[in-house]
């Protein structure tokens, strides 16, 4: 989705005059759309940690927008980043001229190049049309190349400025997102300055949080950004304290905000450095967000690429793999939406190596927990006791950190059958009208209510899964899939038996069915399950380890297990598991 197109759909009013003349906005809008900046890490394990923040930040469905800078840049290069976000559905890019490469001081304009912001919008708009929302960099106090020594642009050049912008927004620019300040007011005029000269597209603040006191003064100075006064008086006497000055941040961020927010301008871009602690605090500070009623749109985390848009439906084998289910059905032309039935794509992905990547701070903790030495089957299940009970962060079936919410509702349950031998990699509890923003098991947002079959996901042995299968003549409303690495099926339910075992029921919607077990996925999803066993976890160990030798004798020997209760108001899944 465009980001202009959240902000107008959020805000109202396709030109969006955010100000109006006396300076106020819609007093009776009180929504407020926010977004963050993080840039590129230069390490591996600064790749780890930003994915981890962002896993973080995505509890509030940001939209993704891409940087694109113009300088010493052939044109091909711009177009094959183009091409390629806008075939991973990316649809916002921000059109930067950017820095002099690192050594020198003036721009070279490459052969066939951009020279400037301006010529990239104009490219962008006529080669992509209307595909890309193009976004653009405004300069309350001028552009830096405007500002002289005296650290103020003269006002013929901060009006130059202003109408270079306009340019920019002339030629396709829809959005403009504006370069840190620390003087609200000098803020505020820019703002009016636009609307005065025609810049008529929503304008959106760019807040940086004091995060250090010398990667402030660092910033101000390149960006040449005055300090008011009364923040100089503010640091001085506590420079020294990190602490101190981060907390300072928070509070001065929050009242710049709510002083743009009471001025009728209800959007706003915080500057993260990668670092969201002070970011967050700032937008909960403002109560725009509260983390302990955040809610899922879905039981799973929807992606934000367009083309899957519209999807609502997935398999429930993948809960804990959303990254590897996303890779394997990238090729499918369109995606279930309202009933998995409607799907058209039955054809999953083949595995490959992307299924087993695992970043390197992920994969130094899994090490760290899970390749310990084995010396009896008795080991391996202790070990899946102590992820069921929370004692494991990670696990080799999932790409998630920790346990799910939902799951400490049935860990101690969990932790049992494990002991038994019945090693579970997913599960969900029994619901049965529970209020849709319930921080447990809710999805959907406030005024709802869901339901859910209890489900459970697990590894067992040939005897343990014979003797389960004859307890189960006596539960006849649960139903069960098995299969083994080489493809041996033991199941009570039709090859065609589409099972949902999530759904939600809204108000002025039809009922909402996210969550399926569905027998030729399941069937699919046991190779990636199986394989798990060798490539996610006896991988950890050297070649001729003893441990790794069990775990393979395990994945060549068990099954794996999909077990579905679907009496959702008396059922008890775990009265399968008694006296076994």
């Amino acid at each position: 989705m465009k980001v202009i197109d959240k902000i107008n759909a959020a805000i109202g009013g396709a030109g969006l005059p955010e100000v109006n003349a006396n300076g106020g906005g819609d007093p009776n809008n009180n929504r407020v759309v926010f977004s963050f900046e993080f840039f590129p890490p230069k390490t591996e394990d600064g790749v780890d940690n930003l994915f981890e923040r962002m896993d973080r930040m995505n509890m509030i469905c940001v939209e993704t927008m891409m940087h694109l800078t113009c300088t010493n840049m052939p044109v091909e290069k711009i177009d094959h980043a183009l091409q390629t976000i806008k075939s991973n559905g990316i649809q916002n890019v921000l059109a930067l001229r950017g820095d002099p490469p690192h050594g020198q001081d003036k721009f070279v304009q490459v052969e066939g190049g951009f020279a400037c912001a301006l010529d990239l919008v104009k490219h962008i708009r006529s080669k992509y049309g209307d595909y890309f929302g193009i976004t653009v960099a405004g300069y309350p106090e001028a552009h830096p190349d405007m500002i002289g020594s005296d650290g103020v642009a003269t006002p013929e050049n901060y009006q130059k400025d202003l109408e270079y912008l306009k340019r920019k927004v002339d030629a396709g620019a829809d959005l403009i997102i504006t370069q840190l300040f620390y003087d609200t007011d000098i803020f505020l005029k820019f703002v009016n300055d636009c609307r005065q000269i025609g810049i008529n597209c929503p304008i959106v603040p760019g807040i940086m949080p004091i995060y250090n006191y010398k990667g402030f003064l660092r910033m101000t100075g390149f960006c040449k950004i005055k300090i008011p006064a009364e923040v100089t008086a503010a640091l001085e006497p506590i420079k020294d304290n990190e602490e101190a000055v981060r907390a300072y941040g928070i509070h001065l961020g929050t009242e710049m905000c709510k002083k743009i927010l009471a001025y009728g301008i209800k959007t706003l871009h915080l500057y993260t450095l990668n670092m969201e602690k002070s970011a967050l605090a700032i937008l909960m500070n403002l109560g725009l967000i509260d983390e302990s009623k955040i809610t899922r749109s879905l039981p799973w985390r929807r992606p934000t690429n367009v083309f899957r848009a519209k999807e609502d439906v997935r398999p429930i084998f993948w809960a804990n793999r959303p990254k590897s289910y996303i890779s394997r059905t990238l090729g499918w032309d369109q995606y279930p939406h309202g009933r998995w039935q409607d799907s058209c794509n039955p054809s999953y992905g083949a595995l490959t190596d992307y299924q087993f990547m695992r970043a390197r701070a992920r994969d130094k903790k899994l090490h760290d927990e899970w390749a310990t030495p084995l010396n009896s089957i008795e080991d391996i299940l202790e070990k899946f006791k102590k992820h069921c009970l929370g004692k494991l962060k990670g696990s080799p079936w999932s790409e998630l950190d920790g346990l799910q919410p939902e799951t400490k509702i049935i860990n101690e349950q969990l932790g049992k059958i494990n002991l038994k031998g019945f090693l579970t990699i997913n599960s969900q509890p029994a619901v049965n009208g529970e209020r849709s923003d319930s921080p447990s098991v809710g999805w959907g947002g406030p005024g709802g209510y869901v339901y859910q079959k209890a489900y459970l996901e697990f590894f067992c042995s040939t005897d343990k899964l014979q003797v389960l299968v004859d307890k189960c003549k006596s539960f006849p409303l649960v139903t069960y899939m098995a299969v083994n690495k080489g493809g041996t099926l033991v199941s009570n339910v039709g090859p065609n038996d589409v099972n949902v075992v999530t759904w939600g029921v809204f108000p002025a919607k039809q009922i909402i069915q996210p969550t399926v077990v569905d027998p030729a996925s399941f069937n699919v999803w046991k190779d990636e399950a199986f394989e798990i066993w060798s490539r996610g976890w006896a991988s950890l160990y050297p070649e001729d380890d003893p441990s790794r030798k069990l775990l393979e004798e395990v994945q060549s020997s068990y099954f794996l297990v999909s077990l579905v209760d679907n009496d959702y108001i008396h059922g008890d899944i775990f009265a399968v598991f008694a006296d076994l």
